[in-house]
């Protein structure tokens, strides 16, 4: 009964209203206010503040800019294997594997369309067709910045407006097409393993998504908007493996996306794997080149 009404609920909340006003309270600057939030927070969450580059937190400016606290540079190294695809963020695997006819696994009996996903353009979502997925959850004591699994110029950037569900295992399983619902950013690239896909999925009381590059991304108007890079449109962009690309203000989850025959994920993910940003998600997928006898004249 506890859960039926949870989902209920998630279908009256006045999702962007909330928002707005958790926005407001994490950019709060009052400091008897913003101290003992962020302690508060700290506290229940178990937030290990040794990895912080500033480890006090009272030196931050408001909760947000704690929440989207820098790392000390080796709190996340990068994995060094050759080829290896890394981790974009700190987290929980909440579904990985093949895209299939199109659609993307969510929860037991729920599935959502990668055209919807990426916004409804079939030449963006085509590419990815028979690929591959995961899905990377963000908890509340996460590092909330999300960088670059592999190297890749930036192609496009779409803001998708939707709702703005719950993001959780409990809404995963009971929200259909819960991804493709919520509002987000789709991030495409051009990588040595073909196009890319980084989705930045917005949650209930996600103040914001910003990137790298553009900074707070959601429009003034909730209206599907397209941003291109190339010489005509805006300079193209390049982005190192591991590179910070974006962050979430108030947690949610990121989505990377793969075409076919590219990559292969860790055989030790599964649904549930805790994750930490650089660690190998997925190697490349070998080319295998026949070799062809000579022919004897």
């Amino acid at each position: 009964m506890k859960k039926r009404l949870f989902i209920f609920s998630q279908y009256l909340l006045p999702h962007h209203l909330l928002s707005r006003l958790a926005g407001c309270v994490a950019e709060c600057r009052v400091r008897w206010f913003k101290n003992a939030f962020t302690a508060w927070f700290a506290r229940r969450y178990q937030v290990d503040m040794s990895l912080a580059l500033v480890e006090d937190l009272t030196a931050y400016e408001h909760f947000n800019a704690f929440f989207t606290r820098a790392l000390k540079s080796d709190a996340r190294p990068l994995d060094v294997t050759p080829g290896a695809i890394l981790c974009p963020a700190d987290g929980a695997i909440s579904q990985l594997g093949p895209i299939d006819h199109g659609r993307i696994f969510q929860a037991k009996g729920h599935s959502f369309s990668v055209l919807e996903l990426l916004g409804g353009d079939a030449s963006l979502s085509a590419p990815f067709m028979g690929g591959e997925f995961a899905t990377v959850y963000l908890s509340p004591k996460d590092y909330h910045r999300v960088h670059m699994p592999l190297a890749g110029t930036l192609r496009e950037m779409v803001y998708v407006p939707g709702r703005i569900f719950s993001v959780n295992q409990t809404t995963a399983e009971n929200v259909p097409e819960l991804f493709a619902r919520n509002e987000r950013v789709v991030c495409l690239f051009d990588t040595e393993r073909g196009p890319m896909a980084v989705v930045l999925v917005g949650a209930m009381i996600v103040a914001s998504i910003e990137t790298v590059w553009a900074g707070l991304v959601t429009p003034p108007k909730r209206e599907l908007k397209t941003f291109r890079y190339d010489e005509a449109a805006r300079a193209p962009i390049h982005l190192e493996k591991g590179a910070e690309l974006g962050r979430f203000k108030l947690g949610s989850t990121a989505i990377v996306l793969f075409g076919p025959n590219q990559i292969k994920w860790a055989e030790e993910l599964a649904a549930g794997s805790s994750v930490k940003m650089g660690e190998k998600l997925a190697s490349p997928v070998e080319i295998q080149v026949q070799s062809v006898a000579p022919v004897e004249l």
